[in-house]
C-alpha cells in the first residue's frame, strides 16, 4: 500500500525538507544498517546548542547528517574527510545582502563565497527587480533537488521578497518597472522567500502594512532598515513587525533594537563596516549576542575577494574579543533559528542538510574543505564546481537613455536671473551611504551657469532615467568624492537601478553619459575626453556575465584610476555614488525627478532664492521642502563652515 504523500507547504524551506525515504535510509544509516555515503573523521565538532567543542565523526547520507557519533564508532563509509586535528563548523549563513551589488550573478557568487566558507545567503534581489520585474527576481534564486531552473550551483539562496518595485511614488520616481502589492504577497508567501525584504522606514503607507501583514501571516521575518531612527518613528516603524536591522551600530542604538526583539545583523560591506563599532563595549551589549547575525549587505567582488565574506565578519569579531563560540553562532545557529532555516542549516546535528566546514583553527576561520548537501564542493579555497548558469536574454540591453543627456547642456543650473552667484542645497556623503544636509554658495561662470567649485569638493551629480529614455534627470551637489577633474559614473543607482553621474563639469558628466552608452551598463570613468577605467555591468545592467576573477581586475584597475587620474579619495567611489539616490536614508536622496527630502519624502529645490536661504527647516505640512540645513545636533562638522560665505572653507 502506497504511503500517503506529505501534504504541500509554503513554510520556508519546504521545497527543500526531506523525503520520507530520505528519512527511511538516513535512519537506518545511524542505525549502523546502511553504509553512510560520507564520513568526516576525527574533528572538533562545534556543538553549539550546548557551547561545546567535541570529538567526533559526523557520519552523512546523502543530502543529510545521518549521525554524530564518537570517533572511528562506523567503521567505513564510501567517501570519508579526513578532519583531524580540525574543527568543524556548520556553513556559513549572511543573513541579509544584494547579490547584485557584488557585480556578480549568483552562480560566480557562489564560485567566490563558497569555498570562503559562506554556504547560505538571504537574498533581496531589490536591484534587478527594479529593472525586470518578477522575472528578474526568479533568476536569482536558488536550485533545489526537485527543481533544475536558477543557479545550480552550491550555493544555497533564500528570497528576502522586495518590499515596494519600485520603490516610491510616482511623485518623486519613475523606477523601472512595478511589481503589484498582490504578487508580492503571494511571493512572500512561497517557501523559498525567508524574509520581506527591508522597506523605506518613512513610508507607513496601507500597501507597506498589506505586505508586512501578509508575510507575518505566512509565517516569515520583516527585514528591516531604521537608518539609525530613535523613539516614535523607530516605534512606529517597528511597529509594522519589522524583524531585524543592520543599520544600527553604536551600542546604545543596537541594545535598543535587540530590546524591541529585533536580530541585529551586523553589516560589514564595502562603504562601511559596522563590526567594530558594535563590539566597542561589549558589557554594554549585556545578554544579547544570541540575537545577533551577520550580513555582507552591498559588498564588491574585489573586497570579498580580499577580505571575505562572513568568514571575515567572524575573524573580525574573535580579534575584537567576542568570545570564539558566541561568533560562530552568530554566523551560523542564531541566524537559522531566526529566520526558521534551522531545521535545515545551522548546526552539525541529526536530519540536517550537511553544509560544513572543515578548519585548520576557529580564529582565522578559512575552511580548507567546504561541504554542501553532502558532497565536497570546494578545497583549499578553490571550488570544485563549475558556474554552468545560462544567461537569459532578456536581462541583457537594458540601458535605454534619450540622446538629450549626450551634451553638455541637459545639465546646466541657472542662478537666479540677474545673479552671479546661488545658494544650493547640497548633501555630503559620509559613513558609507548616509547623506549629512548642507548648503553652499556657487559662483556661475561667463556662460551664466553655476559651476562646480572643485576646491571646497562641492561637485555636481545627475540621476538619468535609464529605463524607459525620457528626459527625466534630477540635479544636485555633492560632497566627499574628492574628485579634481573628470566624472565617474554607474547604472546602479539605489534603488532603481538609473543612471547616477558625479562630475566635475557638464562636459565631463556628458562624457560620461556617452561612454556608458557604448559600455552597455556598468561603471565608467573619464577625463579630458578620454576613458581611462570601466567595468561593463550587461546583465541588467549591474551583474556582469564574466567570471568573477575578471570583474575583480577591472574593478580595481576602474577604482585605481578614479584614484590617480581623478584625484579620488573615497574607497568605493561607484558604490558610494549608487547611494547618493536612496531616499530611504537621511538627509536627502536623488531620483530622476529630483531632489528629495527623506523626511518628508517630497521634492525639493536645489537652486535657493534669497527669501528661502533665510528658512532653515521643512515642515511635513509643506508641499514642495524649501531647505534643509545638517540635522545633526552638534554642527561640528567641517561642512558646517561652508554654510556662512564669510566662514566659507577656502
Amino acid at each position: 500500500m502506497a504511503s500517503p504523500p506529505i501534504h504541500p507547504s509554503n513554510s520556508t524551506g519546504s521545497h527543500l525538507s526531506i523525503t520520507a525515504e530520505e528519512l527511511m535510509h538516513l535512519r537506518l544509516v545511524a542505525l549502523g544498517t546502511k553504509p553512510p555515503s560520507l564520513i568526516i573523521r576525527g574533528g572538533q565538532i562545534l556543538s553549539l546548542h550546548t557551547g561545546e567543542i567535541l570529538p567526533r565523526d559526523v557520519v552523512v547520507s546523502g543530502r543529510h547528517i545521518a549521525a554524530v557519533t564518537p570517533w572511528n564508532h562506523f567503521p567505513t563509509a564510501i567517501e570519508e574527510i579526513n578532519a583531524h586535528r580540525k574543527f568543524i563548523s556548520p556553513g556559513f549563513i549572511d543573513t541579509h545582502i544584494h547579490v547584485e551589488y557584488t557585480k556578480l550573478v549568483p552562480g560566480e557568487l557562489a564560485r567566490l563565497s563558497v569555498p570562503r566558507g559562506t554556504t547560505t545567503v538571504l537574498a533581496d534581489a531589490s536591484c534587478i527587480a527594479n529593472v525586470f520585474g518578477g522575472k528578474g527576481m526568479d533568476f536569482m534564486g536558488t536550485n533545489s533537488p526537485f527543481r533544475t531552473r536558477e543557479t545550480s550551483t552550491p550555493l544555497r539562496i533564500f528570497r528576502q521578497v522586495s518590499h515596494k518595485i519600485p520603490g516610491n511614488g510616482p511623485e518623486i520616481e519613475l523606477g523601472g518597472t512595478s511589481v503589484s502589492t498582490a504578487e508580492l504577497c503571494e511571493r512572500v508567501s512561497q517557501s523559498n522567500a525567508a524574509t520581506l525584504g527591508e522597506s523605506n522606514p518613512f513610508s507607513l503607507d496601507l500597501a507597506s502594512a498589506r505586505k508586512q501583514a501578509a508575510a507575518l501571516h505566512a509565517g516569515k521575518r520583516i527585514t528591516g532598515h531604521t537608518a539609525l531612527l530613535e523613539n516614535e518613528p523607530l516605534w512606529a516603524y517597528a511597529a509594522g513587525g519589522i524583524g531585524d536591522d543592520h543599520n544600527a551600530h553604536q551600542p546604545s542604538d543596537v541594545i535598543e533594537r535587540v530590546r524591541l526583539g529585533m536580530m541585529l545583523t551586523v553589516m560589514s560591506g564595502s562603504m562601511n563596516s559596522n563590526i567594530e563599532s558594535v563590539f566597542s563595549d561589549l558589557p554594554a551589549l549585556r545578554d544579547s549576542l544570541g540575537h545577533f547575525s551577520f550580513c555582507a549587505d552591498d559588498k564588491l567582488v574585489e573586497d570579498l575577494d580580499s577580505e571575505g565574506h562572513i568568514d571575515h565578519h567572524v575573524r573580525e569579531a574573535i580579534r575584537l574579543g567576542v568570545d570564539k563560540m558566541k561568533v560562530y553562532r552568530m554566523a551560523t545557529l542564531n541566524a537559522a533559528s531566526y529566520y526558521r532555516i534551522d531545521h535545515l542549516v545551522g548546526s552539525i546535528t541529526p536530519v540536517k542538510l550537511a553544509d560544513l566546514l572543515v578548519l585548520d583553527n576557529l580564529e582565522d576561520a578559512r575552511p580548507e574543505a567546504v561541504v554542501v548537501n553532502g558532497k565536497l564542493v570546494a578545497q583549499d579555497n578553490k571550488p570544485l564546481f563549475r558556474n554552468t548558469d545560462e544567461i537569459p536574454a532578456f536581462t541583457l540591453n537594458s540601458i535605454h537613455i534619450d540622446p538629450h543627456f549626450l551634451n553638455a547642456s541637459s545639465f546646466q543650473i541657472s542662478p537666479t536671473a540677474g545673479k552671479k552667484q546661488a545658494w544650493v542645497q547640497a548633501m555630503e556623503m559620509y559613513d558609507g551611504y548616509f547623506k549629512r544636509a548642507f548648503h553652499a554658495q556657487l559662483s556661475a561662470s561667463d556662460s551664466g551657469f553655476l559651476e562646480c567649485d572643485i576646491v571646497r569638493d562641492v561637485l555636481k551629480v545627475v540621476v538619468i532615467d535609464r529605463h524607459h529614455a525620457t528626459r527625466h534627470c534630477g540635479t544636485g551637489f555633492v560632497r566627499g568624492f574628492g574628485l579634481q577633474k573628470g566624472s565617474i559614473a554607474c547604472t546602479t543607482n539605489c534603488e532603481n537601478q538609473n543612471l547616477v553621474v558625479v562630475g566635475t563639469s557638464d562636459d565631463e558628466i556628458a562624457h560620461a553619459v556617452r561612454e556608458i552608452v557604448q559600455l552597455g551598463g556598468g561603471f565608467v570613468a573619464v577625463c579630458a575626453g578620454k576613458l581611462v577605467g570601466s567595468v561593463k555591468l550587461d546583465v541588467a545592467g549591474c551583474m556582469s556575465s564574466e567570471p568573477w576573477e575578471i570583474v575583480r581586475d577591472d574593478s580595481v584597475a576602474c577604482d585605481d584610476a578614479v584614484r590617480e587620474i581623478l584625484g579620488g579619495k573615497l574607497k568605493s567611489p561607484f558604490m558610494i555614488a549608487s547611494f547618493i539616490g536612496l531616499v530611504a536614508v537621511p538627509d536627502l536622496g536623488l531620483t530622476e525627478m529630483g531632489l528629495v527630502d527623506c523626511k518628508t519624502q517630497g521634492l525639493m529645490n536645489v537652486v535657493l532664492s534669497e527669501e528661502e536661504v533665510a528658512i532653515t527647516e521643512t515642515t511635513i505640512e509643506t508641499s514642495r521642502p524649501i531647505k534643509i540645513c545638517c540635522r545633526c545636533p552638534s554642527h561640528a562638522h567641517d561642512v558646517h563652515r561652508m554654510m556662512d560665505s564669510a566662514t566659507a572653507i577656502v
